[in-house]
């Protein structure tokens, strides 16, 4: 699950995490009136569950209230690298003259947290990572040890934290830590943490995402809605009954398995843009895959499905029937290639070729993914 900035530094806070008194606003009435009684000049964030919102307009400063009022009015409503902005924050604008970077996660290669800290922290951290990783120190922790003061204040010196500070930043990881191991998170983190012209630390932004396997046993206050942060699509496919994540790219898929749907993505991803991950489980019914069809064909700008289904199990055959009874009940006018192997694969062919359905009978995905190629290139020749 993953936490609003404002829950998020609501938690930092209590572990002694300095971070900006704000106010949550829905309104551009609510927003102004924060903005009264906090004094301005203020900044408005954007309450959405996306990272680079700075770069994307979801932060405005505001250094009068026809200023908050004009920038609460252009957030509040708008959409935001797809999230709708419901709600936004309202805090003062801090004077600092250093932002540094401290994150924790859970290194994938040796499965222990790992905390990550970089002297040059702020809206370019991506970049930063990208074009110069060595600027980003990392250090993995025992679990069973734990973390030391020592270590930290090691990590930090290493990364160019500036030395007056040392101390107080290295608390401040050490208080990061216990979120991150209270909470069972995935990510802990804060970018940017600065300086402020009184030479304290402040948290200017709060990000922290949970283990949805442990939210049960956290004991703590949390939002109740598992589904924030999934776009509409995302929770048609929950109502659909597959796994459903939207990408970026134009090409649909649907698998039968999670397993062959990664690597489905892989190869099509090599020379194309999947649209989204989508996997039906081991359930297929002619009902499941004609609305896996609809949900898949929702997404706008899509210039071909791609399906590829195993029939261990799974009566592919039966969700063959939904494909061709929802081509046949709707106006599709982008390719849809299909590789379909298994218990009654040519019952299968028969039944999608039927409905207009490109079908490859190769056993190697990059066959069908050949032809999908192919189509594409002959429809804009």
């Amino acid at each position: 699950m993953k936490l609003h900035e404002h829950e998020a530094a609501e938690i930092f806070s209590t572990f002694g995490i300095r971070t900006p008194e704000g106010a949550l606003c829905a309104t551009t009435d609510e927003s102004v009136l924060a903005a009264e009684k906090i004094g301005l000049p203020v900044v408005l964030k954007a309450q959405v569950l996306t990272g680079g919102r700075g770069l994307a307009g979801g932060v405005k400063m505001a250094g009068s209230y026809e200023e908050v009022r004009s920038g609460a009015t252009s957030l509040l409503n708008s959409t935001l690298r797809g999230n709708r902005v419901g709600k936004i924050l309202v805090v003062p604008r801090i004077d600092y003259y250093q932002e540094l970077y401290l994150g924790i996660t859970i290194d994938g290669f040796s499965g222990c947290p790992t905390i990550m800290a970089s002297s040059r922290g702020g809206m370019n951290i991506e970049e930063v990572a990208r074009l110069v990783p060595g600027e980003i120190l990392s250090l993995q922790i025992d679990v069973e040890r734990g973390l030391f003061a020592f270590e930290a204040r090691k990590l930090l010196t290493e990364a160019g934290f500036p030395a007056k500070q040392i101390q107080d930043c290295a608390d401040t990881v050490l208080r990061l830590y216990r979120v991150f191991q209270q909470y069972d998170a995935l990510v802990a983190e804060i970018n940017p943490l600065v300086v402020c012209s009184d030479e304290k630390l402040m948290a200017l932004d709060a990000k922290l995402e949970i283990d949805d396997s442990s939210l049960f046993r956290t004991g703590r206050r949390l939002p109740g809605d598992r589904d924030r942060g999934a776009s509409i699509l995302e929770r048609l496919g929950r109502e659909t009954g597959v796994t459903y994540v939207e990408l970026d790219g134009d090409i649909g898929i649907i698998s039968s398995g999670a397993g062959l749907g990664m690597a489905t993505m892989d190869i099509i991803g090599q020379r194309m843009q999947p649209a989204n991950f989508l996997e039906t489980g081991g359930g297929i019914t002619e009902e499941l895959l004609y609305n896996t069809m609809h949900l898949v064909l929702k997404k706008k700008g899509l210039r071909a499905v791609f399906i590829n289904l195993y029939g261990g199990i799974n009566p592919i055959h039966e969700g063959a029937k939904g494909i061709v009874r929802y081509l046949r009940e709707h106006e599709v006018r982008i390719p849809v290639v299909a590789k379909a192997l298994g218990n009654r694969q040519e019952e299968t062919w028969d039944i999608l070729c039927s409905g207009g359905v490109h079908v490859v009978t190769d056993v190697a995905t990059e066959s069908a993914v050949e032809k999908l190629i192919e189509l594409l290139r002959q429809r804009n020749s």
